[in-house]
C-alpha cells in the first residue's frame, strides 16, 4: 500500500510550466525519495541481520566474538572434548557437516561435508569422531581425511572416545517407548540410535512427560565399548536403569563415568565403572526428599567429578566434586541467581564457568541469564556432619561470580554449554541471542 501511494504521487506531480510548477515538481519528487526511504527501512526490519562480529559487552566490559560464519553452528555439548591437543582448532557443528576454526586466526575450515552426529575431539591424535549411517568415523582436521573405524551394533547410539582413543563407548537401547497415548511403540528418534546430528532445541513442550514415560519403561540396556583397531564390541553392563551421559576420564582410558537418567529425583544418577566392567561405583547417595544432582563431568586431570547438587531441588544450589582417589567431597555453594543449566572448569581447575539458566528453570523465579565465570573460595575444612552425606569428609566454599556475557536475549530452549579453550583465555559457547544460533567465545579478562 506505501508504494502504491508514493507512485499515484510521482504520477500526480508531472512537471508544470514557470516557477512555481518546477518547485511543486521538485518538493513532490523529494516526498517521493521520503517515502520510499521509509519503506525500505522498515522492510529492512523484516531481513535477519548478520550478528555482530566482535564487541564488549556493554553490561559487563567483556569482549565477545562471534567464531561461526553460518547460521545453525553449535558448539558440541560441555562435556563432549572439541579441542585439538595442541589447543590450535575447535571443532564445531555446521548445518553443512563438521568445521575446525584457527582459535588464532579465527578461520574456518569444514571437514565433513553432509550432516553428522559429533561425538568428540581424541585427545591424542587431534582426529574428530562422528557417526554418520551406522557407522564410526574420524577425521584429521589438517588434512580432512576421513576413515571408518567400525560398524556400529543394531540400536546402539555412540558417546565418548577413551584418553589414548583405543575404545570407544556407547549404549545399546532393546525395545521403544510407548507414547503419551499409549499407542503401540515407534522406532526410535535418528538421534537415539546415534545417526542424528545435534538436535536445534534442548527442551522442548512435552520432554518432561517424555522422560517419565522412559524412566517407567525400565528397557533393557547396554553399556558397552568398541575398540578401534579391531571393530570388537564388549559388554561391560546391563541394565533396565536409562543409561545415558557417558563419558570417559580425560586421562584414565579405563574409567567411564556414566548416569542413570530420568527425572532427577526419583534416580541414583551418577556412576563409575572400568572398562572391564568392575568397579561400578556410585558418585553420589541421596539423604533427603527432593534432592537433586546431575549434569556429571570430569576435572581436565580425571581426578574429579564435578556436579550439579541441589538439597532439595530449587532450594539450595551447590557445585559438587568427589574425589575419585581419596572420596573426599568439595561443595562450592552457589547464589541461586547464578545457578546454571551446566558448569565446567577450566583445564588447570583453578575456574568454573556456567551459562545461566532460563526464567523456566529449576532456580527460577530470578535465574540470571549470564555466562558467568567463577572463582572458587574454600572455607576451613570440617566434617560432614552439617550436611548431607555426613559419613564423608566434605569441604564447603563458595563461587564467586563474575558475569561475562549478558543473555537476556537468548532462549535457553537451547544450552549454551560453556568450555573453556585450552589455554584459559576464552570460554566459548553457542547461543540464538541475535536469532540464527551461532558459536560464541567471550575472554575471561576484561
Amino acid at each position: 500500500m506505501p508504494v502504491c501511494f508514493a507512485l499515484r504521487i510521482g504520477a500526480r506531480a508531472g512537471p508544470r510550466r514557470g516557477t512555481m510548477g518546477g518547485m511543486h515538481a521538485r518538493a513532490s519528487a523529494g516526498l517521493v525519495s521520503l517515502l520510499l526511504a521509509i519503506i525500505v527501512d522498515l522492510h529492512a526490519g523484516d531481513v535477519p541481520r548478520e550478528p555482530p562480529r566482535d564487541w564488549v559487552d556493554s553490561d559487563t566490559g567483556h569482549r565477545v566474538v562471534r567464531l561461526s560464519q553460518e547460521g545453525g553452528s553449535q558448539s558440541l555439548y560441555f562435556h563432549q572434548n572439541p579441542y585439538t591437543p595442541d589447543g590450535s582448532r575447535l571443532i564445531i557443528t555446521t548445518p553443512t557437516g563438521l568445521a575446525a576454526i584457527d582459535l588464532k586466526t579465527r578461520a574456518i575450515e569444514k571437514i565433513v561435508d553432509g550432516r553428522v552426529n559429533p561425538i568428540m575431539t581424541g585427545r591424542k591424535t587431534g582426529r574428530a569422531y562422528y557417526v554418520r549411517a551406522g557407522a564410526v568415523y574420524a577425521v584429521d582436521p589438517a588434512s580432512k581425511t576421513s576413515s571408518e573405524i567400525a560398524k556400529l551394533p543394531p540400536h546402539a547410539a555412540m558417546a565418548s572416545v577413551n584418553a589414548d582413543e583405543t575404545l570407544l563407548a556407547g549404549t545399546i537401547t532393546e525395545g521403544t517407548v510407548p507414547d503419551a497415548s499409549g499407542a503401540p511403540p515407534r522406532e526410535p528418534e535418528p538421534r537415539a540410535r546415534g545417526d542424528a546430528p545435534q538436535p536445534a532445541r534442548d527442551s522442548y513442550p512435552g520432554k518432561d512427560d517424555m522422560m517419565e514415560r522412559r524412566l517407567a519403561a525400565r528397557l533393557p540396556m547396554q553399556l558397552f565399548t568398541l575398540n578401534t583397531k579391531t571393530g570388537e564390541v564388549k559388554t561391560i553392563l546391563r541394565s533396565t536403569d536409562w543409561l545415558n551421559h557417558v563419558q570417559f576420564s580425560p586421562t584414565d582410558p579405563g574409567l567411564l563415568l556414566f548416569c542413570h537418567e530420568g527425572p532427577w529425583h526419583k534416580v541414583d544418577r551418577t556412576w563409575t565403572i572400568r572398562t572391564d566392567g568392575s568397579g561400578l561405583t556410585q558418585i553420589h547417595h541421596r539423604t533427603m526428599l527432593m534432592e537433586i544432582e546431575g549434569h556429571e563431568f570430569f576435572a581436565a586431570d580425571g581426578r574429579t567429578v564435578w556436579y550439579d547438587l541441589q538439597t532439595p531441588r530449587s532450594e539450595v544450589f551447590w557445585l559438587a566434586g568427589y574425589d575419585l582417589a581419596t572420596g573426599r567431597r568439595t561443595w562450592y555453594h552457589v547464589d541461586r541467581s547464578e545457578w546454571s543449566v551446566h558448569f565446567n572448569a577450566s583445564p588447570d581447575g583453578t575456574l568454573f564457568a556456567g551459562d545461566g539458566g532460563g526464567p523456566a528453570s529449576v532456580a527460577a523465579p530470578g535465574n540470571g541469564q549470564w555466562i558467568y565465570l567463577f572463582r572458587p573460595q574454600l572455607v576451613a575444612d570440617r566434617t560432614g556432619d552439617a550436611l548431607p552425606n555426613a559419613a564423608d569428609l566434605v569441604r564447603p566454599g563458595v563461587l564467586k561470580a563474575e558475569k561475562l556475557v549478558n543473555l537476556g536475549g537468548h532462549d535457553y530452549s537451547l544450552e549454551p554449554n560453556v568450555t573453556f579453550t585450552p589455554d584459559m583465555q576464552w570460554i566459548v559457547f553457542r547461543s540464538n541471542m541475535f536469532g540464527a544460533t551461532h558459536v560464541y567465545a567471550v575472554a575471561v579478562n576484561k
